[in-house]
């Protein structure tokens, strides 16, 4: 692997460039378990197995996306993980828009869609635990955006959901370590205060499902619901078409317009 680092603000990363990789998560975890220090990031310019949540896999062709996993050793309770990926969400949406000027929005919990209803970024938080069960020891954040379209557009299987941030743009590497680098600063504002909350109302205001229909998806069973609101841990909400209410802390919510009112 190249290695490369540099500054943002006060903190360094330590950069791993890597042509091809299986996944980028796995090469942070490897490198967590062999003493790696917080802030150790590795990029890929592929990825054979990219992992999305729920084991799905996450399309990584060359040349054309961000696939970037940073590892992190907060002092946090695992019941508060969820607000790293949080975090991630907001930062990923401040630098997408810093850098291509197109406004974009969460769906909860973890990707981040385009007005024209196109996914662009998905999430994935994996953390470790201390022998206590309670608290993390590591985690690793794996970020995936799709900077741009690849050659012949998105593969059959993603075609109607997924998006690139530049659309119109020939690819160049430029754009894409400008977009590497404000995400990680803009990351890194919103982690030095993790617990503090402070981008928990941006969170809920870069929300594309709050008052929406939405189809809540778990056990591969799909109920339609009411996204109602998300909660100060990052958990939402939602009401059932049979008038019950539940608090959800992981699964999958679809809807099947992003774009806000």
């Amino acid at each position: 692997m190249d290695k490369m680092n540099f500054k943002i603000a006060e903190d360094d990363f330590e950069i791993f460039y890597k042509e091809n990789t299986q996944s980028t998560n796995i090469d942070v975890r490897k490198m967590a378990e062999n003493g790696a220090k917080e802030g150790t990031v590795v990029i890929a310019d592929s990825q054979t197995g990219g992992k999305g949540t729920r084991g799905r896999s996450f399309s990584s062709p060359k040349g054309t996306g961000l696939y970037m996993s940073l590892l992190l050793r907060p002092e946090l309770e695992f019941s508060k993980a969820l607000s790293i990926t949080c975090a991630a969400s907001v930062a990923v949406c401040r630098a997408i828009e810093q850098i291509s000027g197109e406004k974009v929005y969460i769906k909860w919990v973890n990707d981040i869609y385009s007005e024209d209803n196109k996914k662009l970024c998905g999430i994935l938080t994996e953390a470790v635990l201390n022998d206590d069960n309670c608290s993390v020891k590591y985690a690793v954040l794996g970020i995936g955006i799709n900077v741009f379209e690849p050659d012949g557009g998105f593969s059959d299987e993603i075609k109607d959901i997924a998006g690139a941030v530049f659309k119109n743009e020939e690819k160049n590497d430029e754009l894409k370590q400008k977009l590497t680098k404000c995400v990680l600063k803009e990351f890194w504002r919103l982690y030095e205060k993790l617990l503090k909350g402070t981008f928990l109302e941006e969170y809920r205001q870069r929300s594309c499902i709050l008052g929406k229909k939405i189809d809540v998806i778990k056990d591969n069973l799909k109920k339609s619901a009411v996204a109602l609101e998300i909660n100060d841990d990052f958990s939402l909400k939602v009401r059932f078409s049979d008038g019950s209410e539940e608090t959800l802390y992981s699964g999958d919510v679809s809807i099947k317009k992003i774009t806000k009112n």
